[in-house]
């Protein structure tokens, strides 16, 4: 399967899919745990529920172009990481 690294389903999880409304032939495991969920602005469909990110709504790593828009998110992340070490050891 081409980019077979991209995409995961587990139909065999009691949870599967586990977001309502979305679409069991496109939905994607991969992301099971989104790897932006630590980030304030996510970019994501998510509410706070006593102070906890609710992330129930969201399907933006469960969608098909979920893993580029994941993976160009993070490099980004990175890069602003390392420019600011950068920054912070210039000083």
């Amino acid at each position: 399967m081409p980019f077979s690294s991209r995409f995961f389903q587990n139909r065999d999880c009691e949870y599967f899919p586990c977001h309502a409304g979305a679409d069991p032939d496109t939905f994607n495991c991969l992301f099971c745990f989104c790897p932006l969920y630590f980030l304030e602005a996510c970019g994501g469909d998510h509410s706070l529920r006593r102070g906890v990110k609710d992330c129930t709504a969201c399907l933006r790593p469960h969608r098909p172009e979920g893993y580029d828009v994941i993976l160009a998110r993070l490099r980004d992340e990175a890069a602003k990481r390392r420019a600011l070490d950068a920054e912070t050891n210039e000083a």
